[in-house]
């Protein structure tokens, strides 16, 4: 066989070979609905595709980019580490992800931290711990953990199981067994859950909530509900585990998601924004509830090096560039200005709403537009959205958008409204 034969089309962009969709989709699985767009480089809030148009990415890698593309800290850590030692094994001290840990917990209502390399993992970490807790602490047999309909918790076979949407279950029966769904935000149906599955012997040894839904819709969890919540859990002996992976790290305009409800939780879970954009995952918990031992879970990336210099980078960069006050008020310009349009265009919008910069906009149930549809419009416009459900549009933009993009943003929605129709 000639060398000829085996040189196959590249994917990488150069002057002899520009990109090429057909290509890209010959080798890669087709787990995605991917818009006709291939971005090459990003600045900021901004990203240009490999045909050189530029963008305002409001997706922010689906609330993960916390401090945008490019950023000079992420730059000067990642530069760094890879120069010194960027993977070891958990056999060992490693030195700067203690120091991450330590910041996190500070900064938290925890006390110890596990990491992993991404938002399911954290969450498959939770769930094996609140059932190792029922079995070690609470002598139960066949645990039983609440979740929420409309909820998402990963792509693993427990944590699809644990989200609360038949359309992520299609096709890979059977599910994992002990977990119960109830809606969210409705306490009657939470505590007839439990009073139902008591009488039949079904233990619930945790609830797994998130205290906004960002898949689900962008619906932020009620204050009177989560409070509850927290009340019966105490009450209860049964532990309370928040999936912040999407609303964690700033997202909401405060540090953590639960600190807008006034609760705290037992266990909690973070991804997503903690690494700004490089793979890591982290479950916390109060030491109480740490039944953990050596043996009992593992990663083999998790926590390495480089990604726990990355992530220390972010938390302290949060800190240190007063994030979560740009966070508050371009949250508000942002909410405010959709608002704005909602008005403007009442027959085809039905609400705006979010915490800090995670923020939907409900398009009217009676109107054939969908979320895709107007995703895709926004794109023509130069703005990148992502849905949340059929009829959601979610905002994500990186936490150091100024007032300038979101303005711009807000210019563009509307325009994309406007081609439409509507």
């Amino acid at each position: 066989m000639s060398p000829e034969t085996l040189v196959k089309e590249p994917f990488l962009q150069t002057e002899s070979h520009p990109f090429s969709y057909d290509s890209f989709d010959r080798y890669v699985m087709t787990t995605y609905g991917r818009f006709p767009i291939a971005l090459d480089r990003g600045q900021g809030s901004r990203v240009w595709d490999t045909e050189g148009r530029e963008y305002l990415d409001f997706v922010a890698g689906i609330a993960t980019c916390t401090l945008g593309h490019a950023h000079p800290v992420l730059i000067e850590t990642v530069t760094r580490q890879i120069q010194t030692l960027h993977h070891v094994s958990n056999l060992y001290y490693i030195p700067v992800q203690g120091e991450l840990a330590k910041w996190l917990t500070e900064h938290s209502c925890a006390d110890r931290a596990f990491f992993c390399n991404s938002g399911a993992e954290a969450n498959e970490g939770a769930i094996k711990l609140a059932r190792k807790y029922a079995h070690e602490k609470l002598n139960i047999a066949n645990p039983i953990i609440l979740t929420a309909h409309a909820s998402f918790h990963g792509r693993t076979l427990a944590t699809v199981t644990a989200t609360g949407q038949p359309k992520y279950h299609k096709g890979f029966s059977p599910m994992m067994p002990g977990f119960y769904y109830v809606n969210y935000n409705d306490i009657e149906d939470l505590e007839s859950a439990i009073a139902e599955l008591d009488a039949n012997e079904r233990q619930v040894a945790a609830i797994m909530l998130e205290a906004l839904q960002g898949e689900g819709g962008v619906r932020p969890g009620e204050i009177a509900y989560f409070q509850r919540v927290r009340e019966i859990c105490n009450e209860k002996g049964i532990l309370l585990i928040l999936d912040e992976v999407q609303v964690g790290m700033a997202r909401t305009g405060k540090m953590w998601g639960y600190e807008n409800l006034g609760i705290e939780p037992d266990i909690f879970t973070s991804a997503k924004g903690l690494g700004g954009g490089i793979p890591i995952g982290a479950m916390l918990c109060k030491s109480f509830c740490d039944v953990f031992e050596p043996g009992s879970h593992a990663s083999t990336f998790g926590g390495n090096p480089f990604v726990c210099a990355v992530a220390l980078s972010v938390c302290q960069t949060i800190e240190a560039e007063g994030i979560l006050a740009n966070v508050q008020q371009r949250g508000e310009q942002l909410r405010s200005g959709l608002r704005a349009i909602a008005s403007k265009y009442p027959h085809s919008i039905a609400e705006v709403r979010g915490w800090g910069l995670i923020n939907g906009m409900e398009l009217k149930a009676e109107v054939e537009l969908t979320s895709i549809e107007l995703v895709k419009a926004a794109i023509a416009q130069g703005l990148l959205l992502v849905a949340a459900g059929p009829k959601v549009v979610r905002f994500v933009p990186p936490l150091i958008v100024t007032a300038a993009e979101v303005d711009r943003a807000l210019a563009a929605v509307e325009n994309a409204i406007v081609s439409l129709g509507n």
